[in-house]
């Protein structure tokens, strides 16, 4: 049960806000009903009423038809613009629902919907939060006046929503920041803002092309990876360019059993990881390679880009630009990952608890998955079947929650592994399980 007193309070401030009085909202709520061709509602007073019993000191939940209504009504500011980013009164609205008991699922349809209608109708700068929105709003007029807050607001969409909102979502909220940076760049911008809007526009396009992969959009996938490169290697940053080169790689692997154009992708991180930039970003680099020099059995090979990579965390300090995107824990996890293909599945095993145990962040939920995923490999390995399925349906819900490919594209192949158990209840319950979660 939400806090009904919270929700009622904030629809009474939404209100006001717009010096609407109780007969104003429920005749803004008539008009918007007849613009969507709606059945139209019941007289004025009589919606007046119901206006005031979801403010009284007892509310009572909109129901689902004047839910949709206060949503077009404050997903729009004042002067007509359409906003529903993070701060919009739309948002706020939103939280009000909940407070007053409506279920999450409800609430994230209604936001949905709206920013459907958003990008339909009002451009994608309506997904952005209403200050980014703003000021964004006056640089694209004028590109001369963006200054570094105007950078740092497009940064913060980039950074502050991976993991915490689906991966469908958050390509629509990279959409405009993509096409701003673009059009910035175009335009005669200050140039100490050049390298901050440049390296926004490459952080964007590279999670965007990873995005469009999960969501199985292979073509823009390949597309927006091009453009974060050639991005990357006209500002000049090594860091940036071998970021872009090792996110491109992880997901050419996962998409391909040929190991050729990924490990192309990954010589050409290690080359121009730069160690007196960003030691993090070498380290990863390094690690990756050891990965697929693993899964194609070059066990010599494995352990000495392993060597590398710790060699690098380990006796080398320096800022890191990307805020933990790499650390011990994924290195364990790189670890566990050499040993399944060239080593020992028990150490294995081992290394991906570690690594699991380790990376409990928001943004980390994706590689935890995968790593939780190959950690039941493991055990399949060791000869513990029955153990690993349950394992794996952890994984199944997380894969779900996420809605990452890569997770759904591990999860098939540990069930390849459970072949020989087929007929066994534990794999059928799997199997049920897969096909309800991923349909597969």
């Amino acid at each position: 049960m939400g806090n009904r007193a919270a929700g009622a309070a904030t629809l009474k401030r939404l209100r006001h806000s717009r010096g609407l009085s109780l007969a104003g909202v429920a005749r803004a709520l008539s008009q918007i009903a007849v613009s969507l061709r709606q059945p139209r509602l019941a007289a004025v007073p009589s919606v007046q009423r119901s206006v005031a019993r979801w403010e009284s000191a007892a509310p009572t939940l909109p129901d689902e038809r004047y839910q949709l209504l206060l949503a077009h009504l404050y997903a729009r500011t004042p002067a007509g613009q359409m906003a529903v980013g993070a701060g919009s009164d739309l948002a706020e609205l939103l939280g009000a629902l909940l407070d007053l008991g409506e279920s999450e699922t409800r609430v994230a349809f209604l936001r949905t919907a709206l920013m459907r209608t958003a990008t339909d109708t009002g451009g994608m700068l309506a997904l952005l939060s209403t200050s980014v929105q703003a000021d964004l709003s006056a640089a694209l007029a004028d590109p001369s006046r963006v200054t570094e807050q105007t950078s740092a607001g497009l940064a913060a969409v980039v950074n502050a929503q991976v993991g915490s909102v689906p991966m469908v979502r958050l390509q629509l909220l990279l959409a405009p920041v993509i096409d701003a940076c673009r059009r910035l760049l175009a335009g005669p911008l200050p140039r100490p803002v050049v390298p901050h809007v440049r390296a926004i526009a490459v952080a964007a396009c590279a999670l965007a092309g990873r995005l469009s992969f999960e969501n199985r959009d292979d073509g823009a996938s390949q597309a927006l990876y091009a453009e974060a490169t050639a991005q990357a290697v006209r500002g000049g940053s090594t860091w940036l360019q071998a970021s872009v080169h090792m996110s491109h790689a992880l997901v050419t692997l996962y998409s391909s059993p040929d190991l050729t154009d990924a490990r192309r992708l990954v010589e050409q991180a290690v080359r121009v990881a730069d160690p007196g930039e960003n030691v993090h970003v070498r380290a990863r680099a390094h690690a990756l390679q050891a990965e697929i020099a693993a899964r194609g059995g070059l066990k010599r090979q494995a352990q000495a880009s392993l060597g590398l990579a710790w060699y690098d965390m380990e006796n080398h300090g320096g800022c890191d630009p990307l805020r933990g995107a790499f650390s011990a824990g994924h290195l364990r996890g790189f670890e566990g990952v050499c040993e399944l293909y060239v080593g020992d599945p028990s150490v294995a095993h081992d290394r991906f608890a570690a690594a699991a145990s380790a990376l409990a962040a928001p943004r980390e939920q994706v590689q935890r998955a995968i790593v939780r995923t190959d950690q039941a490999l493991a055990r399949i390995r060791l000869g513990d079947p029955r153990s690993a399925t349950a394992l794996l349906h952890e994984c199944v819900v997380a894969a779900t929650t996420t809605g990452g490919r890569v997770p759904a594209i591990r999860l098939r192949r540990a069930r390849v592994e459970l072949r020989p158990w087929r007929r066994e209840d534990f794999v059928a319950d799997l199997d049920d399980h897969l096909m309800d979660a991923l349909g597969a």
